[in-house]
């Protein structure tokens, strides 16, 4: 149980739900209130859906190109503790990508769902997660459920954004975004240490 809550604090580190919010509110502005239901809906689904592309395949494709698993935890984790630290030290994930918004009338699959929620630093982590060297079958399929729950708290987050705007305001969701990098990169730190570790005492 214990696992299974560490896993899902860290997932929504990585996801950052909050962070989405104002890139949301952004992305929709020229909205009516139907037409963005609809967003943050069919955002959530396809984030959900490019995540799970990657729990199944992404490693196939790494294993193909002979990539060890020392390796890839080692640039997964230095990966993931770049992403974290443009989150900690830089204009934060709602600033930078709201500033990417171009095309106000198809913002469902760019900034929302990528890669405002399926960001880089997401699809890494869940390939890691999810490392057929290291869970059981079992073990995947419950990441994949835990992926998804927080996929679907994202999506409720982002059907009452303007409330969620209103009482945590601009400034407290650039904290939190800041709280997950932090997170994320002690998460980071500890996959370079297991595959530096792995590749040593072979």
């Amino acid at each position: 149980m214990a696992s299974i809550i560490t896993q899902i604090f860290f997932l929504i580190a990585v996801l950052d739900p909050i962070g989405s919010v104002p890139v949301y509110l952004e992305a929709t502005k020229e909205l009516n209130k139907v037409e963005k239901k609809k967003v943050a809906v069919r955002a959530a689904v396809v984030a959900f859906l490019i995540l799970l592309f990657f729990i199944v395949i992404g490693q196939f494709i790494l294993e193909g190109m002979s990539i060890t698993l020392d390796a890839f935890q080692i640039s997964g984790g230095v990966i993931l503790f770049l992403f974290a630290i443009t989150m900690i030290f830089g204009d934060g994930k709602p600033e930078k990508e709201k500033s990417q918004i171009t095309d106000y009338r198809h913002v469902t699959i760019f900034p929302v769902a990528i890669p405002s929620i399926a960001s880089p630093g997401a699809i890494m982590a869940v390939v890691l997660l999810t490392d057929n060297h290291l869970y059981s079958i079992d073990k995947q399929i419950l990441t994949s459920f835990l992926v998804l729950i927080v996929i679907a708290l994202t999506a409720v987050l982002l059907l009452i954004a303007n409330r969620v705007q209103e009482k945590i305001g601009s400034y407290g969701i650039t904290v939190i975004s800041k709280i997950m990098g932090l997170i994320l990169a002690s998460y980071a730190v500890q996959s370079i240490l297991s595959g530096i570790s792995g590749y040593f005492i072979k």
